[in-house]
């Protein structure tokens, strides 16, 4: 029995590993679209669109029962604690990308999976192994070698990345929480409507029509965004974010956000972006 037990752990883990895999694939699909669709929109409407897609998708599978049982759930205001730190880590992270070069930005931002592990610690009170640990500075490093950042010096703009990876890593461990005490349809839902409520304002404020081609883009980030959303939720439902939170560093070697950008391009606040969760 205790064989099965360990078995059955070991399966459930594994499976956390690869849909949070999966979902950074994802995600990093979805910026490839985002990088197109910022040099004639801002990000607030790119997330007032992906938000109004998810939320879309989430009512044709769910229909009315499950927008009722979010209404009820107790993760409301857990979700929405949770939506404002991922926000607040994106403006940090679009503000810093009208400085820094996207070399820098990737390096500097990837100090987050070693945040998350760190909180995993002391929010959560998970037990970290040394091989773990060993795994996430591995993975900062293979990041550093390849992107060669150089000349970052200690700037506000390098500043207000490292604010976005420490946000961003306070988001997950607050994800893991929520993702224990609710099923992910409602997750969804929220987060995404959370987003809406944020990004409206200023959507409406600055809005520009999209053309056909930006208008399938849109499609694509909210079809990406929900997917990769969707399985981030499952991952974690899974498997401990000292786990899972080395894999961020996929993306970076595999994912087309690397193929949308030539080597050494400067990412400029309406050139480049990463819209994430």
């Amino acid at each position: 029995m205790a064989d099965i037990v360990v078995l059955e752990s070991r399966e459930r883990v594994l499976a956390g590993i690869l849909f949070t895999a999966a979902a950074y694939f994802l995600f990093s699909a979805q910026d490839a679209s985002i990088k197109l669709l910022v040099a004639g929109m801002t990000v607030w409407q790119i997330m007032f669109f992906r938000s109004i897609t998810v939320l879309l998708a989430c009512s044709a599978i769910g229909g009315k029962r499950l927008f009722a049982d979010t209404i009820a759930s107790p993760i409301v205001r857990p979700m929405l604690v949770r939506s404002a730190f991922t926000l607040a880590a994106w403006l940090c992270y679009y503000n810093a990308a009208r400085s820094l070069q996207l070399a820098e930005l990737t390096t500097i931002y990837y100090a987050a999976p070693i945040i998350v592990t760190v909180l995993s610690v002391l929010i959560l009170g998970e037990t970290v192994p040394l091989l773990r640990w060993i795994a996430v500075f591995i993975g900062f490093a293979g990041v550093f070698i390849a992107c060669d950042p150089t000349r970052l010096g200690f700037s506000v703009p390098v500043l207000l990345v490292l604010a976005a990876a420490v946000l961003w890593g306070i988001a997950v461990v607050l994800l893991r929480k929520t993702a224990m005490q609710e099923r992910t349809m409602i997750q969804l839902v929220l987060n995404n409507f959370y987003f809406l409520l944020f990004s409206a304002l200023p959507a409406l404020i600055w809005w520009r029509t999209p053309d056909a081609t930006q208008l399938l883009l849109l499609l694509s980030v909210g079809a990406l965004g929900g997917v990769a959303q969707y399985m981030l939720f499952e991952g974690m439902k899974r498997a401990p974010v000292s786990i899972v939170a080395p894999f961020e560093y996929t993306p970076r070697w595999s994912g087309p956000s690397r193929w949308a950008t030539p080597s050494g391009a400067t990412c400029r606040a309406r050139k480049c972006s990463w819209a994430r969760r």
